[in-house]
């Protein structure tokens, strides 16, 4: 048995038939007998023939496949949305290939230069990297998830605004006069701070944020963690906490077992994502919902819209091409974190 990929040449030569009609085959074009299609099938079964994608894409053809890009998987929220995103893009005929970046900037490059490469007919990005100018350089179909790159890429994402001010407002009706909040990267590209920081605001309350950078190792997050809230407690009272995602909940309900806070008593803490991963491990947390399978499935309808020519690419050298930003709700999860 030969120790290399079989080649179209053999496919076309154990079928009897020539290269050209085993092309025509495998691209539906013009007509062909069933014997002949067959034939073909039966030859790329037994040999185990699988196209080669970038053959196709050097030749100007799709290649069926779309790329994700995003932190890792490993975490609740990116590996739903993957899911989401595969099933959308399955039900359309395409394939997915996922980079996971790790929340590095350099890492996140070299799967851009890998996914163009490959001519993939899209990508979609959900990283969190900033300052990557590799992207204004892309002609190919482009959409993000939660992230803006350029007024002329689309942007999917959750109303954060909306849902930070919904998370705080819940503190503050739950009695919380001291709220914290917990974010991986403080600024105004943090929309979710900006609801926090309004309702505080709104209530007559001073904002007070803790950060914990989102690519920080696991092994030194949570005593990061630890330690930032004791040093926010000793310098203030602390009697609730908006986390700005689930696993951030979860250490900041460990952090107030581990210091013998009650919750809801001594602490209220409330989250953000509402993944079904984090709703089984820890039920009683409160959380903002993000509507994952719709953010994921509008991602995909604008991508493949861009792909079909129905929808403008995001960089359009006739002139403006500018895309506005997508927004879904959050919902409101109520919990025993927050109130009893």
């Amino acid at each position: 048995m030969s120790s290399r990929e079989p080649t179209l040449a053999d496919v076309a030569q154990l079928a009897g038939v020539s290269p050209t009609t085993v092309s025509r085959v495998l691209n539906n074009r013009g007509y062909l007998s069933e014997k002949t299609k067959r034939g073909v099938a039966d030859a790329i079964a037994t040999l185990g023939y699988r196209p080669n994608s970038l053959a196709r894409a050097l030749h100007g053809k799709s290649t069926q496949t779309v790329g994700l890009i995003v932190p890792a998987v490993s975490l609740p929220f990116f590996g739903e949305l993957a899911v989401e995103v595969e099933n959308a893009l399955a039900e359309a005929g395409y394939r997915i290939l996922i980079c996971n970046s790790m929340g590095r900037a350099e890492r996140e490059r070299e799967y851009l230069s890998l996914l163009v490469g490959n001519r993939v007919d899209g990508i979609i990005s959900g990283a969190h990297n900033e300052g990557l100018n590799e992207y204004d350089t892309i002609r190919m179909p482009l959409v993000t998830i939660d992230r803006e790159l350029s007024p002329s890429i689309p942007n999917v994402r959750c109303a954060n605004r909306d849902a930070g001010a919904m998370a705080t407002r819940a503190l503050i009706e739950a009695g919380r006069r001291h709220p914290l909040l917990l974010t991986s990267r403080s600024g105004p590209r943090n929309l979710r701070e900006a609801g926090y920081r309004a309702e505080v605001a709104r209530a007559g309350l001073e904002p007070r944020i803790v950060t914990v950078p989102f690519d920080t190792p696991i092994p030194q997050r949570f005593a990061l963690v630890q330690g930032s809230l004791d040093e926010a407690r000793a310098q203030a009272p602390i009697d609730g906490v908006f986390a700005t995602d689930d696993l951030a909940a979860a250490e900041v309900l460990e952090w107030a077992r581990s210091r013998s806070l009650s919750v809801p008593g001594d602490l209220s803490v409330i989250g953000f994502d509402g993944t079904e991963t984090m709703r089984r491990a820890l039920p009683h947390l409160a959380t903002i919902r993000q509507p994952i399978a719709q953010i994921a499935r509008a991602a995909v309808d604008i991508l493949l819209g861009q792909m079909r020519g129905t929808l403008p690419r995001p960089i359009d050298e006739a002139g403006d091409n500018s895309s506005p930003t997508l927004e879904f709700a959050g919902t409101l999860v109520q919990g025993r974190s927050l109130s009893l």
